[in-house]
């Protein structure tokens, strides 16, 4: 069967070499921080987000562990305030949301900060770069996260950017993800 997961990991490999420029805009435990990490290099670098800071420190101690600490940026705030700390362009984006695997479910990421964070991000996106959005419908806020996004990457012109939906379609609560490409001339 298909893994949701190695497929995403496949279309972002596409757009970050060494020496990218990359952002986890929600850290988790560290496990897309930590792949990116690896993927941009020692030449690259990778902003990490989170507002929860046992999310910033368990990232932390996992790119200390990995040897790889010194190409990552981590940042407890919200990814809403990524123009904050951003000042240039990325070459990828990702998006997990919900809430920390193995902490307080009942914060959870919330569509009122999602969507402006998904738009800032796309705006610091380079021409021919990507964004990565998996969501979690299993809970009411991922539901209406997943609709509201699913709804804002229909609006783009094709020619500006391509917006693509994989879900498994037999599994309506189960996770899926979107994914953006940029167009190489893209003005967005």
């Amino acid at each position: 069967m298909l893994s949701l997961r190695d497929t995403e990991k496949e279309l972002l490999a596409r757009h970050i070499g060494l020496g990218s420029v990359t952002a986890d805009f929600t850290v988790g435990n560290g496990n897309d921080t930590l792949w990116l990490a690896e993927h941009v290099g020692e030449g690259g670098l990778v902003y990490g987000f989170d507002i929860q800071k046992q999310a910033i420190e368990n990232t932390a101690a996992l790119l200390a562990e990995r040897g790889v600490s010194d190409r990552c940026r981590l940042i407890c705030d919200s990814h809403h305030n990524l123009l904050k700390y951003i000042d240039g362009k990325i070459d990828a984006g990702v998006f997990n949301l919900g809430f920390l695997p193995g902490g307080d479910k009942g914060i959870t990421t919330m569509r009122e900060t999602t969507l402006p964070a998904v738009r800032d991000a796309l705006s610091v996106v380079k021409p021919g770069g990507c964004l990565l959005v998996a969501v979690y419908p299993g809970h009411e806020e991922g539901r209406l996260e997943g609709e509201m996004l699913c709804s804002f990457f229909e609006g783009f012109d094709q020619k500006q950017l391509s917006a693509y939906c994989f879900r498994v379609l037999n599994a309506p609560t189960s996770p899926f993800f979107l994914f953006a490409e940029k167009s190489k001339r893209a003005d967005i």
